[in-house]
């Protein structure tokens, strides 16, 4: 009830900065995972809407703090009444001996047990609140585990993040409010039924006074709510695109397009803003009527009284001053709960909207953990719709799988082939057939998805089994990876794996899928991104080897490895046209014998069959697999690593922040304060107010994004290697709303709070000069024990804010892997994850809330003290002393001191509490250089590419062939040496101009959410006629007229596109372009033998003038090449003629060219 238990948490905090550690784990019966459970109960048990079910599970709760509410309310209002008989008294009018002493211990008694009340009502619903925000963060976070395609395809990922990250905190600010939204109007009758008291029938003019302000802003609460929700989606919509920027910040900058989409976000911005300005002008509207309402109904009843003659004296009119004061404090408070209610509303209401939305069924594929079926994947005229039009794609799938076979899957772009793979999971609505599937399953997904962390989420959840995991990591032919590394399997790999080549990021995958143990593999084209001399030793070793005893289907563009399997299933536009095995394909299937001679077409080099037995038995030593134990983890300082630990400030950061936030409207400052200080006294100036501080709001606001998001635009590539997407997320969402929202409110109410504070304690003071020997040291004492409690409430709320990013890190992390999570079966063990989270970022806001009532109930305390003393320094003074006039006023003013120095504290810590958003914002506002001190992944390369060359660049997966290209774009800045284009110093030209002027189709091929034609191009620049020509280059115009033509609409990351219609997609972009440089990135990896060998030519065709600087795994792609750079360990070990490298001897080229043509010549007719 004192909060002493805080004591400890609050010594700790004033000796030295809090830390995570220090702060006490919650309760089990405030934890998330308690709260979700009873709430799963409860709406199992109960048919009824989101609210009511909620409303259910903190009946309890409700009710509780709702008897505190009432006392205080009772207890505040026998003030007015103990004021009336104290002037009795002092007007010589005692009832006993010794009453104005009684009186005195009264009003004692009744603050004492008036701050008990309140800080027990505030408690309660505070952590009601903490509950409720955890529940709905813990149920959106389930959700979407659970959402359709449908659904997922509704709801981006920056829009789920802002349900979790912002509207789940505003429905949480809710409970704190809701007994407000009663105490209010009994308050209310008590003070009129006090007042009636006092001035009788002039009470009137009372009431109409408080019926016409309630009835002035009774039509604007409708269109507060509709401001509300447009601006909850105006902030939706901005969030979506910062979102999809920031994930593919390195394609805008590779393109250089980060003006044009930083452009974008700010007209959303500027869209939100004006959303914002409407809402909080209703706000200042509505706080300017009830604020000015007081003084109103002042003015309205002392003319009444002199109309209808009521006589005045110091006994009435005193009491009437006390009981106008009890009117004050619900109206002051009514803004603020009708804009909490307002925002809740439309909150719960976006909430309750996405956790009824549809999810994926459960009955969609019969799966069983059986391991004796004959046929463990069986599929009887399956129909499969992604989208809700219904036309199915795959349709009339005839499938059966024997139990341990091998199954190879190919066909052309976009025939299919990862839908199955996705229909087999259970991802996409069937809408005909049957299907049926038996047996654990692993997944290994084509846009290869990494967790955050280091190479041990190999183990994705499972325990630590040495022998297992070595074996497992020299199957997938990472040892040699592990010991390049510079801690080993300990090293942070960035988020989403971003430290990792593309052939490392599915090697990761295979291994966690191969550790998983499961029955059944599917594997969706994980060879496309490695080596022939890799995807060699895969097949063997892990398909045929590790997995040899599994049921294995495997997506596959490589026509080379189909006769090893067993059987092939050959697709076409949606369908299954042939399953059978290699051979009978061959005789039975003319489209299969086209796609066997495309391949064998590619793989007809001049020279190489004629060396092939010269040289093969030397190559097949070089190129067999390199056997050892996985290297041992290198323990070593964790600041070497590449993910940090979140930085915050540490202790009093002083004025900076808040000149920070004022400093973007310079010239208002002065103003601000000045009409704070005389807002009291007019309601012309209270209006004055209202609207200086919505302006201010706006114009330090909409700076403060500006440079927040000029420096993330800004910031070097090697800030959001280090930096989890959700660490910026929650700034751009969470701390920017209470900067847009909170703030300037808070900011104005702090103001004028204390100075009310101070002017009451001067008055108190003035007409009771003796009281000061109390009070003085009292005042300093206060001063002190705010002092000792913002060094642990910042702390506190700084700890908060970098535990919302975790939350949000980790959705977001879950949104990005949803397929491979469920295919896993790891929903409960990333929900159990999420639990600790939610958690883990709830107990730094209940310590955070439960410091506040523990200052204030001290200071409330302290207050209390200084009006019984002052009450009965007055009774043991002689009488007359002070006339009753002097003592109503004493007494009325420091009646109200409690409420003041509450409204004052409270809004003191809350301003406090919200400017560490502003210094969460300015943490990412100057990113100019972001040095991580990185080890050098590139040494000593020296070679010249001559205008119009065609170079080709090959090596083993991770040798740093994409690290070169990221150099040749500065995305990382060399530290030594140079790179010289056209004879300038690429460090010394503009990045724009660098970058616009280079062509690139990147190895991750990235869409973005809109049209076909603004994917293609987004600045607008090029016509629909040329667009289609490229479009037909590209022979994507089948593909693109059977959507909607140029407005076909591409979900958030493509995703409703197969892999190899988005490589195609970026190579339209590509010859869009037409740069005099081009750079292709593993651009044709994920593209058929038949479609490659045009796209190929194509670019011969458009771009022969060009210079076109190709990487590749394909060794066809680079053959015909000007000239070829192979690299080695970040080393250039070869630069030369393709034809020279291929008869040189120990040519490294020649072994890659040999291990190539030794595959390829095993999937000839």
């Amino acid at each position: 009830m004192s909060f002493w238990w805080m004591n400890p948490l609050m010594k700790k905090g004033y000796r030295k900065p809090l830390e995570e550690k220090d702060i006490p784990a919650l309760d089990v019966a405030d934890q998330a995972g308690t709260q979700y459970s009873m709430f799963v109960d409860k709406i199992n048990a109960k048919q009824s809407s989101l609210f009511w079910v909620i409303v259910s599970c903190y009946k309890r709760d409700i009710l509780f703090s709702g008897f505190f509410a009432l006392l205080k309310v009772l207890t505040l209002s026998s003030g007015p009444l103990l004021v009336k008989e104290f002037i009795n008294v002092s007007s010589g009018k005692e009832a006993f001996k010794h009453e104005g002493v009684v009186i005195a211990l009264g009003l004692l008694l009744s603050k004492c047990l008036e701050s008990l009340a309140q800080r027990q009502w505030y408690f309660q619903t505070r952590r009601v609140g903490i509950q409720v925000r955890s529940l709905l963060s813990a149920s959106i976070y389930r959700k979407q585990q659970k959402l359709s395609c449908f659904a997922s395809i509704k709801h981006s990922s920056g829009e789920i993040m802002n349900y979790l990250i912002v509207d789940a905190y505003r429905v949480g600010e809710f409970p704190f409010w809701f007994h407000r939204t009663w105490t209010t109007g009994f308050q209310l009758g008590i003070a009129l039924a006090v007042l009636y008291d006092a001035v009788g029938p002039a009470t009137i003019a009372s009431v109409l006074v408080i019926m016409l302000t309630v009835l002035l802003n009774a039509p604007l609460a409708r269109q507060q709510q509709d401001f509300q929700k447009k601006l909850m989606e105006a902030q939706d919509m901005r969030l979506k695109a910062m979102s999809e920027s920031l994930v593919n910040m390195k394609v805008l900058k590779l393109y250089a397009w980060e003006a044009h989409f930083k452009s974008v976000i700010e007209h959303l911005r500027e869209l939100e803003l004006k959303w914002l300005s409407a809402f909080q002008l209703g706000k200042a509207y509505t706080s300017v009527v009830f604020w000015a309402s007081p003084a109103l109904v002042s003015a309205a009843t002392f003319i009444a009284c002199y109309f209808l003659g009521v006589p005045l004296n110091p006994s009435n009119v005193f009491t009437f001053v006390a009981a106008l004061r009890l009117v004050q404090d619900p109206i002051n408070h009514i803004p603020n709960v009708i804009g909490s209610v307002i925002q809740a509303r439309v909150a719960f209401s976006r909430i309750s909207s996405f956790l009824g939305e549809s999810e994926l069924p459960k009955d969609q594929i019969s799966m069983e953990h059986c391991v004796c079926s004959q046929y463990p994947i069986v599929f009887k005229s399956g129909c499969f719709s992604w989208d809700s039009s219904g036309n199915p794609n795959p349709r009339n799938i005839n499938l059966e799988v024997k139990a341990g076979t091998k199954v190879a899957i190919c066909g052309e772009v976009g025939s299919g082939k990862s839908t199955l793979l996705a229909a087999i999971l259970g991802e996409v609505p069937r809408t005909e057939g049957m299907s049926h599937v038996c047996g654990k399953i692993a997944y290994v997904s084509q846009d290869a998805w990494i967790q955050t962390g280091t190479l041990q989420n190999i183990l994705f959840g499972s325990n630590m089994d040495k022998q297992r995991y070595e074996e497992t990591l020299r199957r997938c032919s990472l040892v040699y990876d592990l010991e390049s590394l510079p801690f080993g399997d300990r090293t942070q790999i960035g988020e989403r794996g971003v430290n990792l080549s593309g052939g490392q990021k599915q090697r990761v995958q295979l291994a966690r899928a191969l550790y998983h143990d499961a029955d059944i593999y599917l594997l969706d084209d994980p060879f496309s991104c490695v080596d022939a001399h890799t995807a060699s030793s895969l097949l063997n070793e892990y398909v045929m080897g590790a997995l040899s005893e599994k049921t294995v289907l495997l997506v596959t563009h490589q026509v080379e490895f189909l006769h090893a399997f067993d059987s092939v299933v050959l697709m076409s536009h949606g369908q299954i046209m042939h399953a059978t095995s290699y051979q009978e394909l061959l005789v039975s299937s003319k489209q299969f014998q086209d796609l066997v001679k495309a391949h064998e077409v590619t793989t007809d080099f001049p020279n190489v069959k004629r060396m092939a037995y010269n040289v093969g038995k030397q190559f097949e030593r070089n190129a067999c697999v390199i056997h050892g134990t996985a290297k041992e983890s290198i323990k070593s300082s964790a600041s070497d690593q590449l993910i940090k630990t979140e930085g915050r400030e540490i202790g009093d950061t002083g004025l900076k922040p808040y000149l920070m936030y004022l400093g973007q409207k310079k010239g208002y400052i002065y103003a601000s304060l000045v009409y704070t200080a005389i807002g009291f006294g007019s309601i012309i100036f209270l209006l004055s107010r209202a609207l200086l501080v919505v302006d201010l709001g706006l114009r330090t606001s909409g700076p403060l994004f500006a440079q927040l998001l000029s420096g993330l635009f800004c910031a070097p590539m090697s800030f959001y290697h280090s930096t989890p997407l959700g660490r910026i997320l929650s700034r751009v969402s969470s701390d920017l709303s209470i900067i847009d929202l909170d703030l300037p409110f808070t900011m104005s109410f702090s103001i004028c709070a204390t100075l009310n504070a101070y002017i009451n304690s001067s008055v108190l003071c003035f007409f009771t000069w003796q009281i000061l020997l109390v009070a003085a040291p009292v005042i300093i004492m206060a001063v002190k024990l705010q002092r000792y409690y913002l060094a642990s409430s910042k702390e506190l709320m700084r700890i908060n804010g970098t535990t919302k990013s975790l939350v949000a890190n980790h959705l977001g992390e879950s949104i990005a892997g949803a397929v491979t999570i469920r295919a896993f079966k790891q929903e409960d063990r990333f929900f159990a994850k999420s639990l600790d989270l939610i958690d883990n970022n709830a107990s730094p806001s209940f310590h955070c809330f439960a410091a506040t009532e523990w200052l204030t109930q001290r200071l409330e305390i302290m207050g209390a003290a200084i009006l019984s003393l002052s009450a009965l320094v007055i009774t043991l003074l002689p009488a007359g002393t002070y006339s009753p006039g002097s003592v109503g006023m004493l007494l009325s003013y420091g009646l109200s001191l409690n409420m003041l120095f509450l409204f004052s504290i409270q809004n003191q810590c809350s301003l406090a509490n919200q400017i560490i958003s502003v210094e969460r914002l300015s943490q990412y506002m100057g990113i100019i250089k972001y040095n991580q001190d990185a080890s050098p992944v590139l040494h000593g390369i020296t070679c010249t590419f001559q205008g119009g060359d065609k170079i080709g660049i090959v090596g083993r997966t991770g040798s740093g062939k994409t690290s070169l290209i990221n150099a040749i774009f500065r995305l990382v800045e060399p530290s030594g040496g140079k790179i010289i284009i056209d004879d300038y110093d690429i460090t010394e030209m503009g990045l724009h101009d660098l970058r616009s002027r280079i062509g690139l189709i990147p190895q991750d091929p990235i869409l973005f959410y809109g049209s076909i034609r603004y994917n293609l191009d987004p600045q607008g620049r090029f016509s629909d006629e040329q667009i289609w020509e490229v479009l037909g280059k590209c022979q994507l115009i089948e593909a693109v007229k059977d959507k909607q033509g140029l407005d076909s609409h591409i979900v958030e990351g493509g995703s409703n596109w197969s892999m190899g219609q988005r490589q195609l997609l970026c190579l339209a972009r590509a010859l869009l372009r037409r740069n005099c440089i081009l750079i292709l990135d593993e651009a044709t990896a994920s593209i058929d033998t038949a479609t490659d060998a045009i796209i190929q030519k194509i670019i011969r065709t458009e771009f022969k003038d060009s210079t076109v600087i190709t990487v590749a795994h394909r060794i066809p792609t680079v053959v015909d090449c000007t000239w070829v750079l192979v690299i080695n360990n970040g080393k250039m070990v070869e630069y030369d003629r393709p034809h020279t490298l291929m008869e040189m001897e120990g040519s490294f080229f020649k072994e890659l060219l040999y291990e190539y043509w030794l595959q390829a010549s095993k999937g000839g007719l």
